[in-house]
């Protein structure tokens, strides 16, 4: 199965503190097991540096950690989907057509990627704003369970 994990859950598989670490942390161990296989979009990366670096927990999440954090659970078990501009022209388009504005388009990103990596799940903790971007429901979204 490929799956396409959103950084709402990579972030809850990385922090223990997480209230859906447990869901989250059993499918990225399947990832690094090979029981699945594992994406993740490339501005992920990005984002997951972003959260984790900025999450108000004690102790902090030093610049360092975060790096390790990401090369030791996300770059070692997924394999990383660049969207193109052409992608980025598709997303914008489709919002566009659906009416659709804001920050959801990152969401949208995502979605492209898991489109683009033939992914037959995309995981996520905010099931309702993917849902909203990809309405034709050719890929399923769901949460860690």
């Amino acid at each position: 199965m490929k799956v396409l994990f959103d950084t709402s859950v990579l972030i809850a598989a990385m922090v223990e503190a997480h209230t859906s670490h447990d869901s989250a942390f059993d499918w990225l161990r399947k990832a690094k097991a090979k029981e699945i296989e594992g994406f993740i979009c490339s501005h992920t990366l990005a984002e997951s540096y972003a959260v984790l670096t900025k999450l108000p927990i004690s102790p902090k999440i030093s610049p360092n950690m975060a790096q390790r954090l990401i090369r030791d659970n996300l770059l070692s078990c997924t394999r990383v989907i660049a969207l193109t501009s052409k992608d980025y022209n598709s997303v914008i388009d489709s919002l566009t057509g659906l009416g659709v504005s804001g920050g959801v388009i990152y969401d949208a990103l995502i979605v492209q990627a898991a489109k683009k990596a033939k992914a037959d799940l995309l995981l996520t903790l905010n099931i309702k704003d993917f849902k909203r971007v990809c309405p034709e429901h050719s890929l399923s979204i769901k949460a860690p369970s």
